[in-house]
């Protein structure tokens, strides 16, 4: 398996995020999902092939044992809007510096910056935002939803995936951890204007 030792840690979160994580996991993967305590019990077929551990974010206890276990993990994947992990202390910044190696990965509806950055939003939100929606359809009909196929899974889970995989290569080569920032928004918009777009699910290096 071609990600056999790689440990990974997903905070929870919808459809995305699982997505991402349930791909790592299906390539060899160890996949930790840090569940809400007190949550119902979940037969959700994306937590395949995971373990799960539950903390209370809420303690500073269960703040701490998240700190150990994401300064433990090559991979952490957080699903949050911008700003939620550097209220508890657990940005990317403050994790890189005690474990350098570290692959930190955010994915969002709308990215880390800009007016939606704090927004909450839904797969057929980002999809219309980016005008790929008016091109789902027949012509002369209004246009239909994909279920959350082109979002949550395509422009969400595996692009993130993707980038996640791109970081672990380049740091075979670096010996470096990385930041991805992966937005669905702009990674929808970028398909929907074509290459002239940047492509915002972005790898750089950490300083």
């Amino acid at each position: 398996m071609a990600l056999a030792g790689v440990r990974v840690l997903e905070l929870a979160g919808l459809a995305p995020a699982p997505f991402c994580g349930m791909i790592l996991s299906d390539f060899g993967a160890k996949v930790i999902c840090v569940d809400r305590t007190m949550a119902p019990t979940s037969l959700d077929t994306l937590g395949r092939g995971k373990r799960s551990v539950a903390i209370n974010l809420k303690t500073s206890e269960g703040i701490a044992l998240l700190r150990r276990l994401c300064v433990q993990s090559d991979v952490v994947l957080e699903p949050y809007r911008e700003g939620v992990m550097e209220k508890l202390g657990l940005g990317p910044h403050e994790l890189l510096t005690e474990n350098p190696c570290l692959i930190y990965a955010r994915l969002t509806g709308y990215g880390q910056s800009g007016s939606y950055a704090t927004a909450a939003g839904h797969d057929i939100n980002f999809l219309a935002m980016s005008g790929l929606l008016s091109r789902l359809g027949r012509s002369g009909e209004r246009p239909y939803a994909p279920l959350n196929l082109l979002a949550d899974f395509a422009g969400g889970g595996l692009t993130c995936a993707l980038g996640i995989v791109l970081a672990l290569l380049e740091r075979t080569k670096s010996g470096k951890g990385q930041i991805i920032d992966a937005s669905m928004l702009d990674r929808l918009t970028a398909t929907n204007h074509g290459p002239e777009y940047t492509l915002h699910c972005c790898v750089s290096t950490a300083r």
